[in-house]
This record gives C-alpha cells, structure tokens and sequence, in this order.
C-alpha cells in the first residue's frame, strides 16, 4: 500500500482506467461503462490499491461530468491533462500504437511525474448554470451567423443592390422586409408609400427608412435573373430563420443576465468599465471568479493569452511572442471589454492614447489595456471591492 495514479481516458458510453504505483507498474486496467454504479465500484476497488490516490482525467465535462461528481464527492483530488498533451506525450513512450489503455496509462504516469498540473475545482451551482448558458448562447449565435451568410448568399444571386443596403444581422426590419419582399420586380410594384404601411404593420421601427433604402436598390435593377422564384422562397425561409434565432439568442441573453446577477462576485466585476452581464457571465463561467486559483494576476494573464511567451535560444534572449496556448473565451472577455472601455471610461481612453502614441498598432494597443485590466479585476475580486476610478495626475501636483 502507498501512493497510487489513476489515469482515466474518457468516453461517451465507456471508459478506460488504469492504475500505477510509485515505480510506474500497472496495477489495474479496466473498461468501465459510464454509469454510476459502475463508476463507484471502479472508485472502490481503485481505493483499495493504495493509500493515497491521485485521479487524472483528460476531460472535464461532458461525459465526463458523472464521473469527475462522484470523485469529487468522494473528496478524491482530479488534476486535468488536456488531450493535446496527452497526444503530444504520447510520443515519448514506447510503440506508436493508439488505444485507450494505453493513453489513459500516459495519463496516469505523467500525473505522477508533473508537479504542474491544476486540481479540478468543485465548480457551483451557478457557474455551471453560467457555463451552460454561454456555450447555448456561442452556439445560437454560429446558427445565426451561418444562416444570415446562406442569406446573403442566396439573395446575392437575384438582388445584389438588396443584398448590400442592410445588415441582417441586426436591422429586424430588413428581416421582415424579406418575408415579404425580396425581388426588385415586387418591390418597385408596391412602391415606397404601401412598403411603408405594410412595415408599419409589422411594428418595424423606422419603415420609412426601410421602405425608401428598399425602393431605390429595386430601381437600380430591371433584369430577372435566372432561378429568382425558387430563389426568392429560400430568402424568405432564411429571414424567418434568423429571425428565430434572434429571438432564443434574445431569451438567453435574458437567462444569462439573470443568472449572472445571482453570483456572489456579480457586482464586483461588473462594476469594472466594459464588462457588462455577457462578458461578465463568460468570465465567471470560466474562473468561477476565485482568484486563489491562480495565485497571481500573471497566471491569470497566461491564461487569457495576454502575457508573451519567450522564444530565447543561444545568445537570442528578450525573444518575445504571443502565446499559442490560451482559453479563447478568457481573451475574448478582456479584449473586447478592453475595447468597450475605450468608449465609456477616461482611465481606459488614456492608457490606450498613451499606447498609440509610443506607435503601437491599435489591436496592440488594446491588448496592453486588456493585460492592465487584469491586474485590476484580480486585485478587485481578491480584496472584494468594487471598481474606483483612479483621478488623473495634473503636471500641478
């Protein structure tokens, strides 16, 4: 008896597990169906094997949700090895072949070598609630964006003047302007007058507007080009599509906001300029807003992708780059919160200005306010205190 790895290679209906002790001998290896009275007697005969047991998994939802609950319930300790590790370490062990004994038997071992590996934390009910909620959301909005491209596609065929003289993917009046109408030969028919009444009709805020852009692309083109019937009915499929979608990414939304006000960290990070509910739910749902996590801004910034990686060798040293490893969602948070409090905030505006005029590019620019603004949400959630503006410095005092 003594100090044991468990390394699970995860699956949608089965898993892998194999155990190693101190000197890398296999224990165990088993096949496990990912049911939970399977999943407990894995968990007891694991325990059985040694006195302290460390799990390690190279997924952490999913289907690997009901495993990674019982193990933390069991207060077992789950440190998470992401798949492209798993497959780049692969490459350090004998043979070439694939299977799940064997890579959960690559888990297992590098768990017992590296020191570098982060527990899994208990995540609460409503950051799971706020995970759950942005991955929807992300989804909705890739729906939306394909199927307004498949729009604009389809009626770039038989009207391009109509094509370009709105954005579909927040004008709902031109949305509803394609339920309708959408060849030039039936909007000059119904002329700007009777599209203004039928729009208003349908509650479109600014019909004229719409009515007016609508006629004058309509009398730029005469020619009916070929397939424009058949055409013209898949618009108009198309637009009611994303209307739809507009509406659950609306509901949603709503859900997202709701939830977020609910955490305890809500206030605090939303009090800091350009984050609002969305940004601000994709952060919790990420970081669960505990900072002890990473110990450091600078871990945090690592995270994000906001702190440069060295690429020194030989006599090249002071070599930096951006990382190549980093949560997409984290940066994303930052960036475009960095990007929203160029606009509302004078603290914001002067950092960036200030970078622009050292001859910083403007994405550069906002990236080194979005790697300021870590410090100050980190420090903001570690003393638990709402964001105060700094008073700018006059050449007085």
């Amino acid at each position: 008896m003594g100090r044991i790895w468990a390394g699970t290679d995860i699956g949608k209906g089965h898993h892998h597990c194999v155990v190693i002790d101190e000197e890398g001998r296999r224990l165990l290896s088993r096949r496990v169906a990912n049911d939970e009275s399977e999943l407990l007697a894995l968990l007891g005969d694991v325990l059985d094997l040694g006195d302290e047991v460390t799990w390690a998994m190279d997924l952490v939802d999913g289907g690997a949700s009901l495993l990674l609950t019982l193990l933390l319930n069991h207060g077992q300790t789950v440190p998470y090895l992401s798949g492209r590790a798993v497959n780049r370490a692969s490459s350090g062990y004998r043979a070439e072949g694939k299977t799940d004994a064997r890579d959960a038997a690559i888990i297992a071992d590098q768990a017992r070598m590296r020191r570098d590996l982060h527990p899994v934390r208990p995540g609460d009910e409503i950051t799971t609630e706020l995970k759950t909620l942005t991955a929807r959301r992300a989804d909705l909005v890739a729906d939306r964006t394909r199927a307004v491209n498949r729009l604009r596609e389809q009626l770039l065929g038989i009207f391009p003047a109509l094509e370009r003289a709105f954005d579909y993917v927040n004008h709902k009046g031109a949305l509803v302007l394609l339920t309708g109408y959408q060849t030039p030969a039936a909007l000059r028919r119904i002329g700007v007058k009777r599209l203004e009444r039928w729009l208003v009709n349908r509650k479109v805020r600014g019909a004229d507007t719409v009515a007016r852009l609508a006629v004058e692309a309509a009398a730029a083109q005469h020619t009916a080009l070929p397939g424009e019937k058949l055409t013209a009915q898949m618009v108009h499929t198309l637009a009611k599509e994303v209307t739809a979608l507009n509406e659950k990414v609306a509901e949603v939304d709503k859900l997202i906001e709701g939830r977020f006000r609910q955490h305890p960290s809500a206030e605090i990070v939303a009090s800091l300029p350009g984050i609002g509910p969305l940004l601000g739910a994709e952060f919790l749902a990420v970081t669960g807003g505990d900072m002890d996590y990473f110990g450091t801004p600078d871990r945090l910034a690592g995270m994000a992708g906001l702190a440069p990686a060295p690429r020194d060798s030989g006599r090249i040293s002071g070599n930096l780059h951006r990382p190549k490893r980093y949560h997409r969602k984290l940066q994303r948070v930052f960036f475009y919160s960095a990007l929203n409090s160029i606009r509302w905030c004078e603290e914001s505006s002067r950092s960036y200005q200030r970078k622009r005029a050292e001859g910083k590019r403007h994405t550069q620019a906002v990236l080194a306010l979005a790697r300021r603004r870590v410090n100050v949400l980190w420090a903001m959630l570690r003393d638990q205190r709402c964001y105060q503006p700094t008073p700018p410095v006059t050449a007085a005092a």
